[in-house]
């Protein structure tokens, strides 16, 4: 039986760390000892990114295996959040709680997330051990940070090879606006990328004997707006978003160097080669005089270049069981999307070969100032998911 009580507790509890990516070791043991109490075997994974950063990190995973064959069953969640922000009004490290919201730093993205799906998989290992299949439980690291770094190294490590089907308890519902309950079956992927643009010095008295970089650049960001970008059923259009431009002439010259620095969403059919298409066809158009060089960003292994864009089939067993589970608790009609950005989702439902579905709270101000979760919601989560993984592993 889920307790509110305790799923409030341990989602305040969780926010009163601060552990933004690149320092999660403190909740990390906290999560490992809060089921180690409970008496869950879970441990400490430690993984080393040894190419681009350098970071040596952590995941909490707990496996919990059954006596009879039957589906496996990952339940992922991150327990990094981004870098406190400007504009609070609250202490974002309080967990107050003002009617059914708790604020806090990563309360709704994705603390309430893992508080729910610690407290229900208490619950069913509390069932004892004869059930089907297996569950492989995940609390991760440096999500938020590049490269999605923890469940990364889980799967280049086999720990998640023969994984049945994936559950991601980020706030589906708080992503999307929808109100809760909604099951998101895909996400679009995404790739970091630069383009570089050579030009030729001059004096800044006599700008026509050069060619400037920066102002090939503005003709090309300005030429992005003709894209015409291919559009997916379920996952809508892909999107590419100038985050930052680069230039600098120095005192009084013509810039010879530039670089567009771009976040390039995508859907299914795209990848790699079809963005340089994109792009080669955008500097044809912009007319272009400088020579240009795109760049990926440079990545730890093959698999963490991109996150690569998916969608879980609905009918897929494993996933309407997951749906009967939300009706039953939930009591009313459950909505189905596809998020817009990236995340661990997209690693596990793209390199797996196995349906990955998102599930989680109600909330706000992800990312941003004043984030709160609805408290009604992380409760209904957790009893979602421990009837779920009953329904499924012992019935």
């Amino acid at each position: 039986m889920i307790n509110k009580d305790e799923v409030t507790r341990l989602t305040q509890k969780l926010v009163t760390f601060q552990s933004p990516y690149f320092d999660e070791e403190a909740i990390m043991e906290y999560v490992k000892e809060w089921f180690q109490e409970n008496g869950l075997p879970a441990k400490i994974h430690p993984y080393h990114e040894e190419k681009v950063t350098g970071h040596k990190g952590q995941n909490v995973v707990l496996e919990l295996e059954g006596d009879q064959e039957g589906p496996v069953i990952c339940i992922n969640g991150h327990l990094d959040t981004v870098k406190l922000c400007d504009g609070w009004t609250r202490d974002p490290y309080a967990g107050s709680i003002e009617g059914d919201r708790l604020y806090g730093v990563g309360a709704l993205d994705m603390k309430a997330g893992c508080a729910a799906a610690m407290v229900a998989l208490k619950e069913f290992y509390k069932l004892g051990n004869g059930f089907k299949g297996k569950i492989i439980a995940t609390f991760v690291s440096v999500e938020e940070g590049p490269y999605g770094m923890g469940t990364n190294a889980l799967i280049e490590e086999g720990f998640l090879d023969k994984v049945d089907i994936s559950i991601v308890t980020e706030p589906s519902s708080g992503f999307t606006a929808i109100p809760f309950p909604v099951v998101c079956l895909g996400a679009r992927g995404g790739y970091g990328l630069e383009v570089e643009f050579y030009g030729k010095s001059a004096h800044a008295a006599l700008p026509n004997e050069g060619i400037s970089a920066a102002l090939d650049a503005a003709k090309f960001v300005q030429e992005m707006e003709n894209i015409e970008y291919r559009v997916d059923e379920h996952l809508g259009p892909g999107v590419a978003c100038v985050v930052a431009i680069q230039s600098d002439g120095g005192a009084c010259s013509v810039p010879d160097r530039a670089v567009v620095k771009l976040f390039w969403h995508i859907v299914l059919g795209e990848n790699e080669d079809t963005i340089r298409e994109e792009i080669k066809k955008t500097v044809q158009r912009a007319q272009i005089r400088c020579k240009h060089e795109i760049r990926f960003r440079e990545a730890p292994s093959p698999g963490s270049r991109g996150f690569m864009p998916y969608v879980s089939e609905g009918d897929h067993p494993l996933v309407s069981r997951f749906y009967d589970s939300i009706k039953e608790v939930c009591e009313g009609p459950v909505e189905t999307a596809y998020f817009q950005s990236i995340g661990d989702f997209n690693y596990l439902g793209s390199r797996l070969g196995a349906p990955a579905i998102i599930f989680g709270p109600a909330g706000e101000g992800f990312h941003g100032s004043d984030e709160y979760v609805s408290l009604s919601s992380v409760t209904e989560t957790a009893q979602v998911l421990e009837d779920y993984l009953r329904k499924t592993l012992r019935d």
